[in-house]
């Protein structure tokens, strides 16, 4: 089976920053003969504070995904918080992502399904692998044609998560993309006074370690300095290591 590469910042902060990344993975995709999604999100409606960057809203973050479509002829992914955002989503992009904590929410899954996009699921931090069939049977019976499934850790006590490996076959035997995130799943959520901790050193090795365990797709975000990045900021991997992560995982 193909694999499935997914990659961008965490949010949308400005059109340089789309620019940036986006001709990185263009340089990528031809280097190494794929077809990397560009991902990133118009509103982080799930972040930790009020106070926190939530990025320029549907309107304006669309059209400059569209825009991003348009000069590098990428395809789009981004997630939606709400039903009524499917319809303009699936006007932009080819995937919709459901975020983790919202997997359960029937309207937001049969919204994303009637689009007739690609609708990629992210696992819950609460849920097991196996407990993603009914997600997914909510997507299908509304009458989406291809479903993914994203791994991305589970809770582990307060402020820290940890992978159990074994979602990732469980995950195969609902549908045949699984997907790793191999960012968010070194997050500490509400762990940094305020905002989402992490630790980006153990990226690669979330990646690898998903390859071994069957996952044929690999998701991240990445910024050309994370450290200021307005959301996701110690999770995110720094542009210029994705090209030879990437090279491992085609191999």
């Amino acid at each position: 089976m193909d694999k499935t590469f997914i990659a961008g910042p965490c949010v949308i902060e400005s059109a340089e920053l789309l620019d940036i990344v986006a001709a990185k993975l263009v340089d990528i995709n031809q280097k190494l003969g794929i077809d990397i999604i560009f991902k990133a999100s118009f509103d982080k409606a799930n972040r930790t504070s009020i106070r926190s960057f939530r990025g320029p809203g549907i309107e304006k973050g669309l059209q400059m995904l569209a825009d991003i479509k348009s000069k590098y002829g990428l395809r789009l992914l981004t997630d939606i918080h709400e039903a009524w955002q499917a319809p303009l989503a699936g006007e932009v992009v080819d995937i919709i992502q459901i975020p983790a904590f919202l997997c359960r929410q029937t309207d937001l899954l049969v919204a994303a399904a009637h689009t007739g996009r690609t609708v990629n699921i992210k696992k819950a931090q609460f849920l097991s692998g196996q407990d993603m069939k009914y997600p997914v049977e909510k997507a299908r019976d509304a009458g989406a044609k291809q479903v993914w499934l994203t791994e991305r850790g589970n809770m582990m006590g307060y402020n820290n998560l940890v992978v159990d490996f074994r979602n990732i076959p469980d995950m195969l035997q609902i549908t045949d993309t699984v997907i790793m995130d191999c960012t968010h799943s070194v997050q500490r959520p509400g762990g940094a006074d305020g905002k989402t901790g992490g630790d980006r050193r153990f990226v690669p090795q979330m990646a690898l370690a998903a390859k071994a365990f069957g996952a044929n797709g690999w998701f991240f975000e990445v910024h050309p300095s994370p450290d200021e990045g307005l959301s996701d900021a110690a999770n995110m991997l720094e542009l210029d290591k994705l090209e030879n992560l990437m090279t491992q995982l085609c191999k």
